[in-house]
């Protein structure tokens, strides 16, 4: 392969033996035959982007620099049938090399809770509300630093005439520590310009309320859902929105955070039917037997379970998933929260106990949340403990469900933190921990 310059900048052209300090390494090539060109094209478009936006000034380099590496990623986006949507190409930092103190600050991001989520969206459906979905462009580089960082130019693309100057980033990129905060206080400093209010119970949740007015914006990371009262409310917001930000309306809420959203009639049906599927093909299960229950009844699983499992990352990373999949799967949350205490290490007997629920899941993939619309502005709650439940600890455990009208928006299963001598006891703390989340509500 070799380069030719354009515009000032070493563009990768498909010949042989480029200089090995501007190789970009190829993704692999995918089942479609898809075309290297192709692949291209899609880091121009990062690349041009990223140029666009002023996301970084070339500067000379010197010994006392801590630079951090600059790597392509390349992946495929899929639509919510599962149809291919594009090919992306991504400039990513390698975070790993940041130092706390050094070039990375605050790093934590807060993100919008379900329970949030189900309840705007139970509100949207009993007023007739309009619920759209929209798509920031490259989020994460609308995020201003306020550390010095530096970074290496990207592989292949290289500037002609200073090849060996290192980039001093001045807006954020994906794989820095802090670029989700970044992302997020920019994005919270400019909505509490336009009128929105940020909630003191949910810092993701911003409320517009002017007249007869009323908007919901809820914020997870860059994926956004506004919902307005009114279709020119939605409109006088989107125009600020992408005066600020490359954004644009992606229609009417089908697919937020791997989640399909059917809409039928005045009704909507939250289903991770795909992402069920995904982690049945991950647990290499996809002919296994379904079961009827997703837990054995008849034993409590315990810290000795039998010997240690020989695939403990396999465990921790089916535990996990299993745990997102309870966005829309509250009957799988107790199994999933016995399985989950014992990720530290694993035996035998947890394993068993993780496939039988995802033999569960086999038989009720297509299982999800339907939210309605309710006349009731009422919250009814249904909570219950077990007692000494844990054979190694004597914790008891505690679960519960919070309604909305006729809309399921909360439920919890958790173990108790401290030993309780009674089940009347125990009772009474799982009773504490629903009272919390209906004040919380």
């Amino acid at each position: 392969m070799r380069t030719r310059a354009m515009d000032g900048i070493s563009k990768p052209v498909h010949k042989l033996n480029l200089h090995a300090s501007t190789i970009i390494p190829l993704p692999k090539r995918p089942t479609d035959a898809l075309s290297i060109p192709e692949w291209y094209d899609a880091m121009e478009t990062e690349f041009h982007a990223l140029i666009k936006n002023e996301t970084w000034e070339l500067v000379p380099r010197h010994p006392a620099m801590h630079i951090i590496r600059s790597m392509w990623l390349f992946k495929h986006k899929f639509k919510s049938d599962g149809t291919l949507e594009r090919y992306k190409a991504r400039l990513v930092c390698d975070g790993r090399l940041q130092q706390v103190g050094i070039d990375c600050g605050d790093t934590f991001s807060p993100v919008v809770k379900p329970a949030t989520i189900r309840i705007i969206l139970s509100l949207a459906l009993s007023n007739s509300w309009s619920v759209h979905q929209l798509d920031v462009t490259n989020a994460f580089l609308h995020g201003n630093l306020h550390e010095t960082v530096y970074m290496h130019q990207p592989m292949g693309f290289r500037h002609r005439d200073f090849p060996d100057h290192v980039c001093r980033l001045k807006k954020s990129l994906y794989g820095l520590k802090q670029a989700p905060r970044a992302w997020y206080q920019r994005f919270t400093d400019y909505v509490l310009t336009v009128g929105f209010i940020q909630s003191r119970c949910d810092a993701s949740l911003f409320i517009f309320h002017h007249g007869h007015d009323v908007a919901f914006l809820l914020l997870y990371v860059d994926d956004i859902v506004l919902v307005t009262s009114s279709d020119l409310l939605r409109q006088r917001l989107m125009a600020n929105l992408a005066g600020e930000f490359a954004m644009k309306d992606l229609g009417p809420l089908s697919f937020f955070l791997g989640i399909s959203v059917s809409r039928i009639q005045d009704t909507m049906f939250l289903s991770q039917h795909a992402y069920a599927l995904d982690i049945i093909k991950r647990a290499n299960m996809t002919q296994c037997n379904p079961v009827a229950t997703p837990v054995d009844t008849n034993a409590k699983l315990s810290a000795s379970s039998g010997d240690a499992f020989s695939d403990p990352t396999l465990y921790r990373s089916l535990a996990g998933a299993l745990q997102y999949l309870t966005f829309t799967r509250p009957d799988i949350s107790y199994a999933v929260q016995q399985v989950c205490m014992h990720m530290d290490a694993p035996k035998t007997g947890h394993w068993l106990a993780l496939k039988r629920i995802i033999r569960y899941i086999k038989g009720t993939a297509s299982f999800g949340l339907t939210i309605g619309p309710t006349t009731s502005n009422s919250l009814v709650a249904y909570t219950d403990a077990d007692w000494a439940g844990c054979p190694d600890t004597r914790r008891s455990t505690s679960g519960y469900c919070v309604y909305y009208g006729d809309n399921l928006i909360s439920w919890s299963s958790k173990r108790q933190p401290t030993i309780s001598r009674s089940s009347a006891e125990a009772e009474y703390r799982a009773v504490a921990n629903v009272v919390s989340e209906i004040c919380w509500l």
